[in-house]
């Protein structure tokens, strides 16, 4: 299946975020990429060879998720999934970035972890 009519190849997510430079500074050290800061309201990460981005959107009003999702708070509209060697290594790299590991971790092998601005995201060991 092709999809619509007209598409360029590229594909991306956006967060939103009160700081899009800052969270942009955060995943860049993260995940590696190239960081294009060109307007502050709008920033985007793109790793060379790939033809997908991580945009990071200002949201003035931005309410960060709630983890575990609970009736009447925010609720996690998408999280990322971000396969690495060591796990415990991740943790320790992503918390010096300013990440913290979520209070509720509901499998052994996969640690919950929040951004900066409160976003979840999941580390989890890739054996390929």
């Amino acid at each position: 299946m092709d999809g619509i009519g007209g598409l360029s190849g590229w594909l991306g997510t956006v967060i939103g975020t009160p700081d899009p430079p800052g969270l942009g500074r955060f995943y860049q050290a993260l995940l590696g990429g190239d960081l294009d800061q060109g307007d502050p309201a709008f920033v985007t990460l793109h790793r060379s060879g790939t033809r997908t981005y991580l945009a990071f959107q200002l949201e003035e009003e931005h309410v960060p998720p709630a983890w575990p999702t609970t009736p009447g708070d925010q609720q996690m509209q998408l999280h990322l999934d971000v396969g690495v060697r060591s796990v415990p290594d991740a943790v320790r790299a992503a918390e010096g970035l300013g990440a913290t590991q979520a209070s509720y971790q509901p499998q052994d092998d996969v640690r919950v972890m929040l951004d900066p601005a409160g976003h979840p995201f999941c580390l989890y060991r890739d054996a390929g």
